[in-house]
């Protein structure tokens, strides 16, 4: 699965413009007595075991895409591997239960609880007695007003990337004793359980320089069953060794070795003994899958040669012994390249034999983003007509059916099923019907058949600065849609045919006859045809956007809309396009946390003025946005009331829907491969991990039914 998602926790704003208008939104789900949040559609899958039966010591090897730039997950360049390392070194006062919903972390909380909401809310925390630094200081509340001070972004000499939560602190003071914090509040928080997770040491957050700089390299002091032993940077790799401070129980394991490796080169990795757990893409899952069979499973062929049909070998047989002796030698040498990548897959093959696919679905979203800044989709009636023509279970079958995943489509813009906040508020848009979308487009004034006016200016290029999308050396743009010329010029751009003829009573006298291809004709407004640019990253781990592309384009296709496919290379496609606003169409992923009314309003904002004249658009990449939205999301994060909260939340999302702006399709695999007596880590699925459980099944152990011990169920 394509890795392009954004997390609205790390994210630097960017600058564009749009407005929506206002739609009636029928009755919200789960307003009645029955719980519409439902369950996780997929429970974890991390092969438990009691701790008893696994063995003290090891070395786990876990790949990761590399290392951070930065060690501080409240900085821009943070990404997935600082968050992995914080979670197994740093204090979470909470922590994501198997449903995505925040619960209390005993090692570091006796309890958390709103003690006062008149005249301020106040949270008063009692800590474990027992929780220290890595260097034998105790944690308090000199480490939370550090933070406090640090993210509330009143000192802009600290470059944080995000401070939602801690700008509504008033003061941070010590309670009856040194185990008491005691949060004052100048404005209500609903989402306060999120914030000091991760906390940090007063030694990093004390000073704008310790900062910025302090923890972007190494981490000297922490406080988790893991600490840092070394960033190795030339190699890729960072070790994680285990805490002899740590009052929990102890880890398992002696180290963590957290691996840079490339997805495409995993499988390869695995079998040469080089990893121990690894998150994969669906053909590695294959490979894995198929090596695990007996041998006389009858699985079907994979591998170098394995696309070879009999004919295909017969000629090649004849090249080889055939009169030609150039081609005689070349076929020869083919074959014996051949003969050796198929012996070296069979030895990989058997290698991989000791792994195992552990698969959950991950607590993020893929999504259709429609730009609203520009063109044809600034008409709220063309974006719901590009909704109401996808078929959303289609698409989450064709990802996720083949894996043996609930094929599910997601119903909220805000959270998954089985987090407190999730219903399936897609009702407000409504599901997918070919004559409403092609009713809403011929509202919106785009008829069949119209006249297309000729293309004066020369295209532009996918890729920035007006050049090339990528250096892949292939087409980097596919069109998808009717074609008035019935073909294609050889450099992807359509030749344009004279017109000859309307649809009736549009471009010509009424009872002007239709041309006999009207039906397949495109859909036309001013003389422009509907046209929109679907913009896709290129790379080798990009494959099921590609599909899932594909397959909304056909869709699109049947009501009349048309689309150019662009390619870009990884690197410029958040950047240079979806950021920038260079696109019409595009796929990429959200994660859905616990806390939506503070990480999802930036994503859903209005667009507003900026200091420069320009439109802030925060995170909001589609530019569409209301100030009912906007509204709702300020109410539910000051009300304390968490029903009233999760209310105002699902409201918000009807509105969210109803303006069309993005359509969630599915939630994303998680795919890992995990060596087969590796136990209590694997495919997480909403949980946080626990890192000190983690380790390898004792000689002759077996792993248990059910979640481990220190894991969480589903309510």
């Amino acid at each position: 699965m394509s890795q392009h998602g954004v997390g609205p926790r790390a994210v630097t704003r960017s600058v564009a413009f749009l407005t929506a208008g206002v739609l009636a939104v029928p009755a919200l789900a789960g307003c009645g007595s029955e719980d519409p949040s439902g369950k996780p559609l997929a429970g974890q899958d991390i092969q438990p075991a009691p701790r008893d039966r696994i063995t003290d010591g090891g070395t786990l090897r876990w790949a990761v895409d590399s290392v951070p730039d930065t060690l501080n997950t409240f900085q821009s360049d943070a990404d997935a591997t600082t968050t992995r390392v914080a979670q197994a070194v740093l204090p979470s006062m909470f922590r994501m239960d198997a449903s995505g919903r925040p619960e209390r972390n005993p090692d570091y909380l006796e309890s958390a609880e709103v003690v006062d909401t008149e005249p301020k809310q106040v949270v008063l925390y009692k800590l474990n007695q027992q929780a220290v630094w890595s260097d034998g200081r105790e944690i308090g509340a000199a480490d939370f007003a550090a933070q406090w001070r640090a993210l509330s972004g009143k000192d802009t000499a600290y470059w944080t990337a995000r401070n939602a939560g801690y700008d509504r602190i008033q003061k941070i003071e010590r309670g009856d004793n040194a185990l008491e914090v005691r949060v004052t509040f100048s404005r209500p928080y609903a989402d306060w359980r999120s914030l000091f997770s991760p906390l940090y040491p007063k030694d990093v957050m004390g000073t704008p320089d310790s900062f910025n700089d302090g923890a972007r390299k190494k981490l000297k002091v922490t406080a988790g069953p893991f600490t840092v032993k070394k960033t190795d940077r030339e190699d890729g790799e960072i070790t994680l060794a285990r805490n002899p401070r740590w009052w929990g129980e102890p880890a398992k394991l002696s180290e963590i070795v957290l691996r840079t490796v490339p997805r495409d080169k995993r499988a390869s990795e695995l079998a040469a003994g080089g990893l121990d757990l690894a998150e994969i893409d669906p053909s590695a899952a294959r490979r894995i899958t198929v090596a695990a069979r007996p041998k006389a499973s009858g699985s079907p062929l994979m591998g170098p040669g394995a696309d070879r049909s009999a004919a295909d070998s017969l000629e090649s047989w004849a090249l080889a012994n055939g009169s030609d002796e150039d081609a005689a030698d070349e076929e020869t040498v083919a074959r014996k390249k051949l003969r050796k990548a198929t012996v070296r897959y069979a030895r990989q093959q058997q290698a991989l034999g000791g792994f195992e696919v552990r698969k959950s679905l991950e607590p993020a979203y893929t999504q259709l983003a429609l730009n609203g800044a520009e063109g044809p989709l600034t008409d709220e009636r063309v974006r719901r007509a590009v909704a109401r023509a996808l078929d959303r279970r289609e698409l989450a079958q064709a990802v996720l059916k083949p894996l043996g995943l609930p094929a599910v489509p997601v119903g909220s813009h805000l959270a998954l099923s089985g987090q407190a906040a999730y219903a399936d508020n897609s009702g407000a848009l409504g599901d997918q019907d070919t004559k409403e979308a092609q009713a809403l487009l011929a509202d919106a004034g785009w008829v069949r058949g119209g006249p297309v006016k000729e293309e004066k200016k020369k295209e532009k290029a996918a890729g920035p600065e007006g050049g090339k999308a990528d250096d892949t050396g292939e087409d980097d743009k596919a069109r998808h849609g009717p074609d008035p010329a019935g073909h294609l010029a050889q450099d992807g751009r359509q030749y344009k045919a004279p017109h000859q003829g309307g649809a009736p009573g549009a471009y010509a006298p009424k009872g002007t006859a239709a041309p006999a291809n009207q039906e397949a004709a495109p859909l036309a407004k001013n003389g422009k045809p509907l046209t929109l640019r679907f913009v896709l990253p290129s790379g080798p781990g990009s494959q099921t956007l590609r599909t899932v592309a594909d397959r909304i384009s056909r869709m699109l296709e049947r009501v009349g809309i048309g689309t150019e496919i662009s390619k870009v290379s990884d690197e410029s496609y958040f950047k240079d396009h979806i950021a920038s606003g260079q696109y019409d169409l595009a796929l990429y992923s959200w994660p859905a946390t616990a806390f939506p009314a503070t990480d999802a309003r930036p994503v859903y904002a209005k667009p507003v003025p900026a200091a420069d004249g320009s439109l802030n658009v925060e995170q909001n990449y589609t530019r569409v946005g209301t100030d009912q939205v906007d509204q709702l999301f300020d109410e539910a994060v000051a009300t304390l009331d968490e029903g009233e909260s999760r209310s105002l939340l699902r409201k918000a999302d009807s509105r969210i829907w109803a303006a069309a702006g993005s359509i969630p399709l599915f939630q994303r695999p998680q795919l890992m491969a995990a060596r087969k007596n590796l136990v209590n880590t694997g495919a997480f699925g909403f949980g946080t991990p626990v890192y000190e459980d983690m380790g390898f099944l004792k000689k002759g152990a077996k792993p248990a039914s059910g979640p481990s011990a220190k894991g969480s169920t589903a309510p």
